[in-house]
């Protein structure tokens, strides 16, 4: 399968003569056909919301995208609750899953209206002490150890993440939770990063609505919604045949028709925490060929480097290049495509095949929609890109400026010498 950028050649040029490269682009409609798609795969359920993970693509304008669908926003950090209220998400429209939580956030989650899903037990503590009480409305996230598989296939390893109860844990869990005022109970649980089969979901589903039956069984406490979180992943390969999230709301389905409506729980609400899946495709680093170096191997040099993209530097991800203008031509060139950090993992391709790429070529790096501009930093002194949206109608604007010197020295406020440094600029 052929990957073909979201944009033309043409529309690039002329962004770049208004926005320089290096910049993230997204792609509204290719956001809001997913949106829309999601919403319809699950419409069987008439309590369903995803609640789009907010550290895969932080930018407000992005989300107020899916927030058109219904979508509400999963929050880890106080300043992305301070972002989930602030572009107007209100009671019930926020899920706090964060770990090892500071007890002051668990507070303003819970002032914002915010549902707090607690990662552990030791953590319903921390709550009673932050709010004074236990909210009515609260979750559990789910770690049953061991190995995830699918078809014999190991697809991650639960036993060996930090996040989540045990099994035995979350009973006891809700029993305190349950004597301590809670009413309505979620669960959650996330079992594997990323994959590319329509059969994750369904699996998840089965074991977590068995887990619910079990719950509601054991303690008595009522089950309002299981929160399947993310994992489903996005097709970075050409070769991959990306997931169907109409096959997998069906799935799911089937498996809530056979667990959770014979147990007398058809009311259960299911929630998702989709990212990557919402987001991934959708967005594109765009990038130009600034230099190239023969040595022991042939490299070619970009103005972006893993400030604006870590994951190739991160975890050895592979993110497909597209050589603008040149589609068709044979892909004949070994390059290793690199950026200007002062560490050799800073490349986005290591021996990728691709067509002779010449000094000004424009490089497009498909699947940064999330976790791309989302992980960048400052290391070297390098400044973070600028974010544009491609509209529908094929216009464009900024939604991130690029960062500036200012940005970067802005917290020396005991060192004035910097100021006087930008002032002489």
């Amino acid at each position: 399968m052929k990957k073909t950028p979201f944009v033309t050649l043409e529309k690039l040029q002329e962004i770049i003569k208004e926005y320089p490269t290096p910049f993230h682009l997204y792609d509204e409609k290719g956001i809001r056909e997913n949106a829309k798609a999601l919403k319809e795969a699950f419409s069987w359920n008439k309590g369903f919301k995803e609640f789009f993970a907010v550290k895969a693509t932080p930018n407000p304008y992005l989300i107020n995208i899916l927030k058109e669908y219904g979508c509400g926003c999963d929050c880890s950090s106080m300043t992305e609750l301070m972002m989930a209220k602030a572009i107007g998400c209100k009671n019930g429209d926020i899920m706090f899953s964060s770990n090892d939580t500071p007890i002051e956030e668990f507070k303003y989650c819970d002032d914002i209206g915010g549902i707090i899903n607690l990662d552990d037990i030791t953590h319903i503590e921390c709550v009673e002490k932050a709010l004074g009480k236990i909210p009515e409305v609260i979750s559990c996230r789910y770690n049953p150890g061991g190995f995830f598989k699918i078809s014999n296939d190991i697809m991650d390893n639960p036993g060996d993440s930090k996040y989540g109860m045990t099994p035995d844990q979350i009973v006891e869990a809700f029993r305190i939770l349950k004597s301590k005022g809670a009413k309505e109970f979620g669960i959650h649980s996330f079992l594997a990063s990323n994959t590319v089969t329509n059969e994750y979901y369904p699996m998840l589903a089965r074991e977590m609505f068995e887990l619910a039956v079990k719950l509601q069984k054991e303690t008595g406490a009522h089950i309002k919604f299981i929160n399947l979180s993310g994992g489903i992943g996005i097709a970075y390969r050409p070769e991959q045949t990306p997931n169907d999230i109409r096959v997998i709301g069906e799935g799911v389905r089937k498996v809530y028709e056979e667990v959770l409506v014979p147990a007398g729980m058809g009311d259960v609400a299911i929630y998702t925490e989709l990212g990557r899946f919402m987001m991934g495709p959708y967005g594109c680093l765009v990038t130009k060929a600034i230099h190239e170096k023969h040595i022991h191997k042939e490299y070619i040099g970009v103005d972006a480097c893993a400030v604006n993209l870590m994951r190739p530097a991160m975890y050895g991800a592979y993110h497909h290049i597209t050589v603008m203008g040149k589609e068709n031509e044979p892909c004949n060139h070994l390059y290793d495509v690199t950026g200007s950090l002062c560490e050799n993992n800073d490349k986005f391709a290591i021996d990728r095949y691709l067509p002779k790429i010449d000094m000004g070529d424009i490089l497009v790096i498909h699947d940064t929609g999330a976790h791309g501009f989302a992980m960048g930093y400052n290391y070297n002194g390098k400044l973070k890109s600028a974010e544009i949206l491609l509209c529908e109608d094929g216009s464009f604007k900024l939604i991130r400026r690029a960062e500036t010197p200012r940005d970067y020295f802005a917290t020396f406020d005991s060192f004035p010498v910097f100021e006087k440094l930008l002032e002489d600029e």
